[in-house]
């Protein structure tokens, strides 16, 4: 077969742009290699923080970074704003595991480390040692490797949960300034502990469907606990829990039932609220009204919030030091 000249040529410049194209596809949407030429984004003591270490950490969160910026330039800005803080992180985690390792006392035991490589075999490999090590040759990694990572990675979790606990006393004091500062934030919509039967139509004519839904308000007033007749005759998502619903707001409740539920005290039932081809029997377990809770009832809620604020901030002052006093440098 003769092919022409002419011919040739664009065949060639067809599979030159086609395969510049595909180049130009296949570039990483991180950026990463034009804002490190050398591989390198930083060396911390002795360790240096790779490209290819950054790119794992943020190939997972690319496509929700795209999501939530539609311009390249918010994009670009905020993918740079990610990388930075995916550096700073790996950068710490050196120097955590390195005030780790100061005190000689310390040690991982390794059955921790075993363990821990267990699971992931287990979890993540169907407990096949083999493709576990075929994962291992396709990231580069040697099993020494690996297991150095899963011991700092024990060591890194260690060293933050110890100084969460350092700062997990929180003084009633404190609760009652948080509460008496921020009182807006504990205020309440009407709430309801709610349980409800479903009754669906079905083929049943009027009079049958209503004789169903007697029958369920006859036993309901024989006595029987409601969380039994709903287990027994309820259609809902819920029956096999009784019908528990648990904690709704009169807001995120339909109208139909707002109206009937909400006049309700404690411990009784609706009369039988028909929506669609549906009868729904509803049931006060328990009632919230509205305005602001007790500060009894949000304490623990305010411990949590005031020991989240303090290990932010000790966090933050540790890292500052472990920084001000280790070898950092970036690129």
């Amino acid at each position: 077969m003769t092919v022409r000249p002419y011919l040739l040529s664009a065949a060639a410049a067809f599979i030159v742009l086609t395969h510049s194209v595909a180049a130009e596809e296949e570039k990483p949407k991180d950026r990463l290699d034009l804002r490190f030429e050398n591989g390198i984004v930083a060396v911390v003591e002795d360790r240096a923080i790779t490209v290819e270490e950054v790119r794992r950490e943020l190939g997972p969160l690319i496509p929700e970074l795209q999501r939530q910026n539609s311009s390249e330039a918010e994009y670009n800005k905020a993918l740079e704003a990610l990388q930075s803080d995916i550096i700073q992180n790996l950068i710490d985690r050196v120097l955590i595991v390195k005030e780790f390792r100061k005190d000689e006392k310390k040690k991982i035991p390794p059955q921790y480390v075993d363990n821990e490589i267990a699971d992931t075999q287990n979890n993540q490999f169907e407990g096949d040692r083999s493709k576990f090590l075929a994962y291992l040759r396709a990231k580069g990694k040697t099993q020494r490797e690996y297991r150095k990572e899963v011991e700092e990675d024990i060591i890194y979790s260690y060293m933050r949960q110890q100084l969460r606990k350092s700062t997990s006393l929180i003084s009633p004091v404190k609760i009652e300034t948080y509460y008496n500062e921020n009182k807006d934030k504990f205020y309440q919509d009407d709430a309801v502990d709610l349980r409800l039967i479903q009754l669906n139509r079905e083929k049943l004519t009027d009079e049958q469907f209503k004789a169903r839904t007697d029958d369920v308000i006859a036993r309901l007033n024989a006595g029987e606990k409601f969380e039994d007749v709903a287990k027994d005759v309820s259609a809902d998502a819920r029956k096999a829990r009784g019908g528990d619903w648990g904690w709704q707001k009169r807001g995120d409740l339909r109208k139909e039932f707002v109206d009937q539920l909400f006049t309700l005290e404690k411990g009784r039932f609706t009369q039988p609220i028909i929506v669609g081809d549906s009868a729904y029997v509803l049931y006060v377990n328990e009632r919230k009204f509205a305005g602001i809770e007790p500060v009894d009832a949000v304490r623990d809620q305010i411990e949590k919030i005031l020991v989240s604020q303090m290990a932010r901030e000790a966090q933050e002052k540790w890292l500052e030091r472990l920084r001000r006093n280790g070898y950092v440098k970036y690129y």
